[in-house]
């Protein structure tokens, strides 16, 4: 795969081209291919620098990298049997929202994910990850059902947000987010979710309404993006690097402040460097969570109240 660096990654994109350099020479001596290998552990260890220190922006950035895995990696790579759902019965099926059941480790779960799409085509298909009130609609089938067979719920988030425009706002996007929250609160399945790339404002909240929510290393979550924000407070998209910084949107201060159960770490230089890792690591980790929950004494409507009550100031 065609590796995609970003703008603060230069130093290691410079090493990675004399890699490619290197490896297309014909003939290759022992040297040369020595030179290889110093010149991937110098990367390694650039990457590692840089990845110890990132900023909110570029934390960012990595959360929107083009190759990161995507909620259907996820579905596909650790789950079996996946059946999807289509439609919310009362309009349309939203791509954006995949919702359907599948197995793990043989057990029944029941799954929801925003997805974004990896190219023009499908970006466009799944509305680059954007779901319509249909969506969240489709979430509610799903729950109902989950609940009343005793699925758990897993949910992968990552989206910019709800989709914004005005077909969505006529058909009530506003409430269909607000239902989608209250019947979550409402279940008495565990719900599990992993922020996995961007978790933005309700559109993301309609679906990690959870008894535990996991962010990856490099993911975000917030009531609204950067761009978004800055056009808000100083009315210029171009300070998003400024309203990053001020969004505490990062896994690290969410783990912090306690809105988050914890953090999933990721491989040297972001999920999308090893995305087989990735999977086994989340795999590993929802199956520890599912063990844990089931021994918990609260019933999950109530554990799950009690987790976002407590998430209020005290007066």
């Amino acid at each position: 795969m065609t590796q995609h660096y970003l703008e603060f990654e230069k130093q290691a994109m410079k090493i990675a081209a004399k890699i490619t350099e290197l490896r297309e020479k014909p003939g290759k001596s022992k040297s040369v291919e020595k030179k290889i290998l110093n010149l991937e552990e110098e990367e390694k260890k650039v990457l590692t620098d840089i990845y110890s220190n990132l900023s909110p922006w570029q934390r960012t950035m990595v959360a929107r990298h083009p190759l990161r895995p995507h909620a259907s990696d996820y579905i596909y790579g650790i789950f079996e049997d996946f059946v999807s759902i289509a439609g919310d019965r009362r309009f349309a099926e939203d791509p954006a929202l995949m919702a359907g059941f599948a197995r793990f480790n043989g057990q029944p779960v029941a799954l929801l994910g925003t997805e974004k799409g990896k190219n023009t085509k499908t970006r466009v298909y799944h509305n680059f990850g954007m779901p319509r009130p249909e969506g969240y609609r489709k979430a509610q089938r799903l729950m109902e059902m989950a609940n009343r067979f005793g699925f758990p719920i897993i949910t992968f988030v990552d989206t910019p947000g709800a989709y914004p425009g005005i077909d969505a706002e006529a058909r009530g996007q506003a409430e269909a987010i607000a239902s989608c929250i209250q019947q979550s609160m409402g279940l008495e399945v565990p719900v599990i979710t992993y922020v996995i790339g961007e978790g933005g404002s309700g559109g993301a909240l309609a679906i990690a309404t959870a008894n535990k929510v996991f962010m990856l290393e490099n993911s975000i979550y917030s009531v609204i993006s950067p761009e978004g924000c800055a056009s808000i407070l100083w009315r210029d998209r171009k300070d998003a690097e400024k309203a990053a910084n001020a969004l505490k949107l990062t896994a690290q201060d969410l783990d912090k402040m306690g809105i988050i159960d914890g953090i999933l770490t990721e491989p040297n230089g972001g999920a999308h460097r090893d995305s087989a890792f990735m999977m086994q690591h989340v795999a590993e980790h929802l199956k520890a969570i599912l063990g844990e929950l089931a021994t918990q004494p609260l019933s999950f409507s109530a554990y799950r109240r009690d987790r976002f009550l407590q998430m209020v100031p005290a007066k």
